[in-house]
């Protein structure tokens, strides 16, 4: 029986979303990479946590935008993993890396479009096209969705209509990945208390009431309901489970 601790790596782990996905998974006896965009000291703490929990983990700079900065990060991985391992290969990586966008189409600029394009499914694409060589047959691919992508808010149409083809995309890969037994599926969050987008659920009172009352449980997110979905998804208990949308939203706009 092979007991070797699985490895994850999770893009843009060091808040929100991403920083509870990370220690949900080290909680399930995984050992943890996260990316960071710009805060070195948040995703140093968050290793620090996975850490305590008695995994190992490590943090690396990554601009998901930036895909000619891609084959010098995976570099880095690999040969950490093959001096710490002995091997260069990961089991599962997770697509959460992200910002927000809140615009009318009638005001959405090129740019603004380019920019959320290349965060959200460019890099995402190629990111993923650039590990295939190193996850291991039986992994996993996980992307991180949005409940925008099945309902329609005013103002996200850029963001909502990339997320819904990360979700087609994720049907791609899991028919191309399957003959290497790799799974990919989608979890899509409703909205949550984060300080993504500004941090405009949590703090805005009247967003964060409307969301309440057209959600069946009754509240926005918190972080803690989405992190476990992604944890348990880097699991053999969801081995048989690939392209799939799986929604984690309290049930907003059902």
């Amino acid at each position: 029986m092979n007991n070797r601790t699985k490895i994850a790596l999770v893009t843009g782990g060091s808040r929100g979303l991403g920083k509870n996905s990370a220690l949900k998974i080290a909680k399930k006896g995984l050992d943890v990479i996260i990316t960071y965009h710009s805060n070195k000291e948040e995703a140093e703490n968050v290793v620090a946590e996975i850490q305590a929990l008695g995994q190992k983990a490590i943090a690396y700079q990554l601009d998901t935008r930036n895909t000619k900065s891609f084959d010098e990060f995976i570099k880095k991985v690999t040969d950490h993993l093959e001096e710490n391992t002995g091997s260069k290969n990961l089991d599962y990586l997770v697509n959460n890396a992200g910002t927000a966008l809140y615009s009318p189409i009638a005001e959405t600029t090129e740019d603004q479009l380019d920019e959320m394009v290349d965060i959200h499914f460019k890099g995402v694409f190629f990111l993923t096209q650039k590990f295939l060589p190193f996850i291991n047959d039986g992994g996993g691919i996980i992307n991180v969705s949005s409940g925008l992508a099945r309902f329609a808010l005013p103002g996200s149409s850029v963001y909502g209509s990339l997320k819904a083809g990360v979700e087609m995309l994720t049907n791609y890969m899991a028919k191309e990945l399957g003959p290497r037994k790799i799974k990919a599926n989608v979890v899509a969050p409703g909205a949550i208390e984060t300080d993504f987008g500004g941090g405009r659920t949590r703090d805005d009172e009247n967003v964060n009431s409307m969301i309440a009352g057209n959600t069946a449980l009754g509240r926005a997110g918190l972080p803690d309901d989405i992190g476990g979905v992604v944890a348990f998804l880097c699991t053999d208990d969801a081995g048989w489970i690939t392209a799939q949308r799986i929604e984690a939203s309290g049930g907003m706009f059902f």
